[in-house]
């Protein structure tokens, strides 16, 4: 079980609380723009440090651990390729420097198999479509094998078949660990998400039914939505 509890973000002018706990499974977070859905995955991958709060893995703080050190892989949008490396090396960055030893090239190689890309690991990103590149993206996420995956709309920029396909995959490939995921489309939520949590007026919602939440959002997120 992942907790975050945050009483203090220690950032000026912005205000962000909350005392969740998330379960396994693909949770979506959604709210307007601004409210600190992207903030909320930093505190939990470390990239910020709250003033007062603690984030929990399993029971134990993990707090002040720096983010290489944390249970916990992330994807941006950018998907974060470098386009001097080759799909396997890029893959490969989960691992570490130095050279491969065989039984990780294999891993590499198993890892590209599994998203969708055999016999492409030679290529450069330049040579990819958008949706080879996210799968490139979530290659290296799952050779990295942490338990708490956070996406931070990655799959934003493809179009809409293929957003579903990706979502499609996520739901296949990470199942049975902790994923957050923000998301702005109501669509995506319903079609891979458990439960959501609500990120508004600087708080965060503890996880709640999708349906129940999307059906009856709350006045924040029902505004931003249109409803």
């Amino acid at each position: 079980m992942l907790e975050i509890e945050i009483s203090d973000l220690g950032q000026e002018g912005f205000a962000l609380t909350g005392d969740i706990a998330v379960p396994p499974g693909i949770t979506a977070v959604m709210g307007p723009s601004g409210a600190g859905k992207s903030t909320l995955l930093s505190v939990i991958s470390g990239f910020w440090q709250p003033e007062q709060g603690d984030v929990l893995w399993r029971g134990q703080p993990i707090t002040d651990l720096p983010p290489g050190q944390r249970p916990v892989a992330i994807l941006f949008q950018d998907n974060n390729l470098f386009p001097h490396l080759t799909l396997a090396q890029n893959v490969a960055l989960a691992l570490g420097s130095g050279r491969r030893t065989p039984a990780q090239t294999t891993a590499v190689r198993d890892a590209l198999g599994r998203v969708g890309l055999d016999g492409l690991q030679d290529r450069k990103p330049g040579q990819l479509s958008g949706g080879q590149q996210s799968r490139a993206a979530l290659a290296r996420v799952l050779l990295q094998d942490r338990p708490i995956v956070l996406l931070d709309e990655p799959f934003a920029a493809l179009g809409p078949a293929l957003k579903a396909e990706m979502l499609q995959l996520v739901a296949r490939i990470l199942a049975g660990r902790t994923v957050l995921m923000v998301s702005h489309d109501p669509a995506d939520a319903r079609a891979v998400a458990d439960a959501v949590i609500v990120v508004a007026d600087g708080l965060i919602q503890p996880p709640a039914p999708v349906a129940q939440t999307l059906d009856n959002p709350p006045p924040a997120l029902a505004e931003y939505l249109g409803r």
